[in-house]
């Protein structure tokens, strides 16, 4: 069956950007000329998805009112492009009622996805090219569910999930996943990087999970679970960037890394970063 569908989480709330989140959710800070979330709901709709679920939470008003239609008569190419992309695509909204971790929020898209794969993409975190085209391109061959991973430096992998790999090559199936292991625990340095197709199936196993330590219902140990019960899933390493926006750092290598192709400021950009670090151009 084909993806359709996308689940794009986003009810975080973006702790680790304070004071920047206080009152802005972190899904709408700006990179270069438009918001985070922004870029999501265009991967998806580049990847030939047109109905999209955003999960949201507390203070994430600004997500809806973003994606609404601007009535006001103003001549801007980046406005229309996108008032273009949401004439043809339909985004329904959900709140998670309680802070529950990501596998709890995943369980308010079971009615929207009924019995369809469907493309999770995380709501923090941009990709390029786009992964879930990939993603989707590769699902219609192994027709499974499939993770998106990257390699991280061994003293991170305690920051994320963490698969392990049973075979060679650039898509391969899954032998483990792990929650945020310690470094000495963990199967392996391949981070799970927020983009995901899933099968229903995932709904029965996040019925299946104990919540950790703080309470919350994590995918990874959905998936885990199914990968033990003889479920086939298979892992693909995006060879493109991924931008956390969950992070500072991340958040700005964003802005510079995408405002030097920018057509309009990429050149005065790039003169202003020679300029500041002395005209190296290295």
């Amino acid at each position: 069956m084909r993806v359709r569908k996308a689940v794009i989480p986003a009810a975080g709330l973006g702790t680790r950007m304070l004071p920047l989140t206080k009152a802005q959710p972190k899904e709408m800070l700006p990179v270069v000329r438009k918001p985070t979330i922004q870029y999501i709901v265009e991967e998806a709709y580049a990847a030939g998805i047109r109905e999209i679920l955003i999960i949201t939470g507390k203070h994430k008003r600004a997500i809806e009112d973003h994606f609404d239609k601007y009535d006001h008569n103003v001549n801007n190419t980046y406005l229309e492009k996108l008032n273009e992309i949401l004439e043809d695509v339909s985004i329904y909204y959900i709140r998670q009622r309680y802070q529950k971790g990501l596998g709890d929020a995943v369980k308010y898209a079971q009615a929207f996805v009924n019995d369809e794969p469907f493309a999770l993409i995380l709501g923090d975190t941009i990709t390029i090219p786009s992964c879930t085209a990939e993603l989707i391109e590769m699902y219609e061959n192994v027709n499974a569910p499939l993770i998106a991973v990257e390699e991280v430096p061994w003293e991170k992998v305690s920051l994320y999930g963490i698969v392990s790999k049973a075979e060679p090559g650039e898509i391969f199936k899954i032998e483990s996943l792990v929650e945020k292991p310690d470094v000495k625990s963990a199967p392996s340095n391949l981070a799970i990087l927020g983009r995901y197709i899933l099968t229903s199936e995932i709904f029965e196993y996040l019925e299946k999970v104990k919540p950790d330590k703080k309470g919350e219902i994590q995918l990874t140990d959905a998936l885990e679970l199914m990968v033990k019960d003889g479920i086939d899933i298979y892992g693909y390493i995006f060879g493109g960037n991924r931008y956390d926006i969950g992070n500072i750092f991340d958040w700005l290598r964003a802005n510079i890394e995408l405002a030097l192709k920018d057509e309009e400021v990429g050149e005065r950009l790039r003169e202003l970063l020679l300029s500041l670090v002395g005209g190296r151009d290295d």
